[in-house]
């Protein structure tokens, strides 16, 4: 019998703008390794493409969590331009308190699956950040996915393709800090 591995012993780095050269490559490689045979998608090719844009905000928050020195998995994002939250158009009324952070990738190693590591990317990416609420797409096509966010506090607010050749993606909002 294997021993049971789980996310808790995971050591958690945090990068930022200044750090996406020296993480960029971990970044891709796990996005392909999470992404399976689906990797040969399209629009999946265009991975390196989202990680120079989001890269390139100032702002930029990224999570690595390393088991021992192999990467995991990550997840990063960056603040919402103020006034430019594109998820508003999803609800009738905006919530008063609406500065947003864009939470834009996940992925985990397909061997780290189901031991917590989205989890706990997920908290430590998004704990003790300054903005009110935290905005994400899940593919449509992809409903435990989006079940997970459910149990974090996520909540689906509409639907939106961003781009021509993107899947159609379920809007997600969730006030912060998540819940427990």
């Amino acid at each position: 019998m294997e021993p049971t591995v789980s996310a808790a012993g995971l050591d958690i780095r945090r990068f930022g703008h200044d750090d996406l050269p020296q993480i960029r490559q971990t970044i891709i490689d796990l996005h392909t390794a999470a992404a399976g045979p689906d990797r040969d998608d399209d629009f999946k090719k265009k991975f390196p493409w989202f990680v120079d844009h989001w890269g390139g905000n100032a702002d930029f928050a990224c999570v690595l969590a390393y088991d021992d020195d192999e990467a995991v998995g990550f997840a990063y994002g960056a603040p919402a331009v103020p006034g430019r939250e594109w998820w508003r158009e999803h609800l009738d009324q905006a919530p008063e308190k609406a500065v947003t952070f864009s939470y834009s990738e996940l992925a985990v190693s397909p061997n780290w699956r189901k031991k917590g590591v989205a989890d706990l990317l997920s908290r430590a990416l998004l704990e003790n950040r300054d903005e009110d609420l935290a905005v994400l797409l899940v593919d449509v096509e992809h409903p435990r996915v989006q079940g997970l966010y459910e149990e974090w506090g996520f909540r689906k607010v509409g639907e939106r393709q961003p781009f021509p050749d993107s899947p159609v993606y379920a809007v997600m909002l969730a006030e912060l800090p998540l819940s427990s």
